[in-house]
């Protein structure tokens, strides 16, 4: 397989539809159907750029997690956060369907294309958007990103790299996380009509900025699901 196909449709009601075919590259898991021309200036590295941002302006011009969002950017402004929505996504795997706001369909939506944008900050997100999960809840988030950190110091482990079994490395990439997203609403503030777009990428946040205070009170409270591996055998 070369591609992994997600698509998101937002069924507004009277006729209206918004459709996103995403197609990620098996490999990298970055989004290869992005547009690269005619990009809107909030696009550009330099626009309300992070100040943790890593890249240099000269060899990427444009943010990439800016230019992912491009595909979404705009056609939501005849829409605002609370209105309602049937969305279907789609995948190999699975077909979810659900009657929620139009925010937090974007703001599902965003979670898949920050991770998949070729950032650095969020590139640690990459095995999350391979498994992708529409509409996650909070504890699915949770249960999901430790999983997946655990998993990346399993393999640290196996090359004989240091390892992180605290979470401290994992409560650095979601405050790092909480900064792009801060910058990313300014960026989309600049370029929206209306509050759907920004308020996706806000309501995506409150997890995001949360984690790093949340995660080991969370990990006690699911602790239990866990008695047969703790249990004496």
């Amino acid at each position: 397989m070369d591609e992994i196909k997600i698509r998101y449709c937002f069924n507004l009601g009277q006729e209206r539809h918004e459709v996103f075919d995403l197609q990620l590259d098996a490999r990298s898991l970055e989004v290869i159907n992005v547009p690269c021309r005619n990009l809107p200036s909030w696009t550009r590295l330099e626009f309300h750029q992070c100040q943790h941002c890593p890249l240099d302006g000269k060899e990427y011009p444009d943010c990439p997690v800016a230019v992912n969002l491009a595909l979404v950017i705009g056609r939501f402004d005849h829409v605002f956060s609370h209105d309602k929505v049937d969305l279907e996504v789609i995948t190999d795997e699975r077909h979810v369907s659900q009657h929620t706001t139009v925010q937090r369909g974007i703001s599902s939506l965003l979670g898949l294309l920050f991770a998949a944008s070729g950032c650095p900050h969020t590139a640690y997100l990459k095995p999350m958007a391979r498994f992708h999960l529409p509409l996650a809840s909070k504890e699915d988030t949770i249960f999901r990103a430790a999983g997946m950190y655990f998993l990346a110091q399993y393999f640290l482990r196996k090359a004989g790299k240091k390892n992180d079994l605290e979470l401290d490395g994992l409560k650095k990439i979601y405050a790092n996380l909480h900064l792009i997203n801060k910058k990313v609403a300014e960026r989309v503030r600049s370029a929206t009509q209306t509050d759907s777009s920004v308020n996706a990428v806000i309501l995506l946040d409150m997890i995001t900025h949360l984690m790093p205070f949340i995660i080991e009170d969370h990990l006690d409270e699911i602790r239990h699901l866990f008695t047969s591996y703790l249990s004496d055998p």
